[in-house]
C-alpha cells in the first residue's frame, strides 16, 4: 500500500511538472505572437496573446510589461472602455515592478502611475503629491524622470496655493528636484565630452552616435524643466517672503549645513543679497562647513560690495576646493558672466577655464564671442580693422552650436547679428583686403582672414 502512494504522489507529480510546462509552452508561444504584432503596431491582435501571457505567466518576460504598456495605451487612446484599460495598465506598473523589480524601478513604477492618472485627471492634488513624494523619498536615484520631476515640483506649488501646504515644503521639493537635475544632467554631460572628440574628427561609431544624440536629447529635456520650475519659482519667491522665513528657520536651524547652503543660495539667485541676513547665512556657512559653496557665495558677497579683487580670491578658491568638473564648470561661467562687463579678457579666462572642465559647455563659446564683440573700438588700427573683430567673435559663437546642438537657434541668430556689425562686401572692396588675414594685437589676440569677394 505504501508503494501505491508513493506511486501516486510521483504521478501527481508529473501531471503537474507536465502541466506546469504545458503552460510555460503556450505562454512563450503567445509571447512569440503579441512580440510580432507589437513590432507591426497591430496593437489590437497583439492584446489577446499579451493578456493571457500576462495571466497565466507573469514572470516570463519584462517584455510582458515594457509592450503591454503600449498595447493599454492603444486601447485608451480609442477610448474604448476607458477605465477598465487605466484600471489594468496601473496594475501593469505594479507587477512589472513586482517581477522585475531591476529593469522596473519604484520610482520608475510610480512615475507612470502618477503621469497617468494626472493626464487622465483621476487623482487630487493631495494624493498626487503623496505619491510622487513616496516614489522620491523611497528610490531617490531611480527618480529621475524630466515630467515626473517637474510634477513633484508643480504639484507641491499648487498645494501651496490653495493653501495645503507651507512655503517651505515648496522650497524642500524644488531643493530636491534641482539636485537631481544637476545629478542627471552631471552624468549626460559627461557622456557628450567623452563623444565631443570622436564627433568632431568623424570617429563615432553607429552606437555612440545613438548613445550622443539620446543624451543631448535628455540633457535638453532637463535643462527645459529646470528652466520652467524656475519660472514658476520666481513668481512665489521675493525677498520680502524669503527674509521673514530664512530668519526664522535660521533662529531653529543655525547649524544645519544643508539648510543654509540652500538658503543661502536662493537669497542670491533672487536678488536678496544686501540683506543683513544674506551675510549672516554666508558666514555661517564658512565657519561651519568651509567648501566650494560658500567660498563661492563669500566671492558674490564681496562682488555685491564692488570689491572685485577680493571677490576674484573666493571665486578661485571655491574652484580650488571643488572636485567635480561639472560643477567647477558651472562656477568658473557664473564667474565670467560676472566680469564680462567690467574685465572682458578675465571673463574670458574664466569662460575658457569652464570648457576645460566640460567641453560641451555651448553658453562659454556664446560668452567669448560677446566679450570679443565688446571689444571692437579696441583693437585695430583702422575702423575696418576694428570692425573685424565681429568675423572673430562670429567664429567663436559657432563653435557653441557645435558643441551643443540645443543652441543652434540663438547660435545663428547671434551670428547673423555679428556679421552684420562686420565690414560689408562694399568694405572689402573699397579697403582691398579680401583674402587677407588680420591679427589682433589686443588681448584678443588671433587672426581672422578676410572673407574673398
Amino acid at each position: 500500500m505504501r508503494h501505491k502512494g508513493v506511486l501516486f504522489l510521483i504521478g501527481l507529480m508529473s501531471i503537474g511538472i507536465l502541466s506546469a510546462q504545458k503552460k510555460n509552452d503556450e505562454c512563450s508561444r503567445n509571447l512569440s505572437i503579441f512580440f510580432q504584432f507589437v513590432k507591426i503596431k497591430s496593437y489590437d491582435e497583439a492584446y489577446e496573446p499579451w493578456k493571457s501571457t500576462w495571466d497565466d505567466c507573469p514572470e516570463l518576460n519584462k517584455a510582458v510589461y515594457s509592450l503591454g504598456e503600449k498595447i493599454l495605451v492603444n486601447k485608451i487612446e480609442k477610448n474604448e472602455d476607458k477605465e477598465k484599460y487605466i484600471e489594468m495598465l496601473l496594475k501593469v506598473y505594479d507587477d512589472g515592478h513586482k517581477y522585475f523589480p531591476k529593469e522596473f524601478t519604484l520610482a520608475e513604477s510610480i512615475s507612470d502611475k502618477a503621469l497617468l492618472l494626472f493626464n487622465e485627471k483621476r487623482i487630487g492634488d493631495e494624493e498626487l503629491y503623496n505619491l510622487l513624494h513616496k516614489g522620491f523619498v523611497e528610490d531617490k536615484e531611480n527618480f529621475k524622470n524630466p515630467k515626473s520631476l517637474f510634477l513633484y515640483f508643480s504639484v507641491s506649488e499648487n498645494l501651496y496655493e490653495s493653501k495645503n501646504k507651507e512655503l517651505q515644503v515648496v522650497f524642500d521639493v524644488y531643493d530636491d528636484v534641482n539636485d537631481r537635475i544637476e545629478q542627471e544632467s552631471k552624468i549626460l554631460s559627461k557622456i557628450i565630452d567623452q563623444l565631443l572628440p570622436k564627433e568632431e574628427s568623424g570617429a563615432l561609431t553607429v552606437k555612440e552616435k545613438k548613445s550622443l544624440k539620446r543624451a543631448r536629447v535628455n540633457l535638453n529635456s532637463y535643462r527645459l524643466i529646470e528652466k520652467n520650475i524656475n519660472k514658476k519659482l520666481d513668481v512665489l519667491v521675493s525677498c520680502e517672503n524669503l527674509i521673514p522665513l530664512y530668519q526664522k528657520g535660521f533662529d531653529q536651524k543655525g547649524s544645519d549645513v544643508l539648510w543654509i547652503s540652500r538658503a543661502a543660495k536662493r537669497m542670491e539667485v533672487n536678488g536678496c543679497t544686501k540683506n543683513p541676513l544674506y551675510v549672516k547665512l554666508t558666514k555661517a556657512l564658512d565657519e561651519l562647513n568651509p567648501s566650494a559653496t560658500s567660498k563661492y557665495l563669500l566671492g558674490r558677497l564681496l562682488d555685491e560690495q564692488g570689491k572685485t579683487t577680493e571677490a576674484i580670491k573666493y571665486y578661485n578658491e571655491s574652484i580650488a576646493l571643488e572636485t567635480d568638473n561639472y560643477k567647477n564648470a558651472k562656477i568658473a561661467y557664473r564667474i565670467a558672466a560676472k566680469l564680462k562687463n567690467k574685465q572682458p579678457a578675465m571673463a574670458r579666462k574664466y569662460a575658457q577655464k569652464a570648457l576645460e572642465y566640460q567641453p560641451s559647455l555651448g553658453v562659454a563659446y556664446l560668452l567669448i564671442a560677446d566679450v570679443y564683440g565688446s571689444a571692437a573700438n579696441e583693437c585695430g588700427a583702422s575702423s575696418f580693422e576694428k570692425r573685424a573683430i565681429w568675423w572673430r567673435a562670429a567664429e567663436v559663437a559657432k563653435k557653441a552650436g557645435t558643441v551643443d546642438p540645443s543652441l543652434k537657434s540663438r547660435v545663428s541668430q547671434t551670428v547673423k547679428s555679428y556679421n552684420q556689425r562686420a565690414p560689408s562686401r562694399q568694405d572689402i572692396f573699397q579697403s582691398g583686403m579680401a583674402g587677407k588675414t588680420i591679427t589682433f594685437k589686443c588681448w584678443v589676440g588671433g587672426s581672422i582672414k578676410v572673407p574673398d569677394l
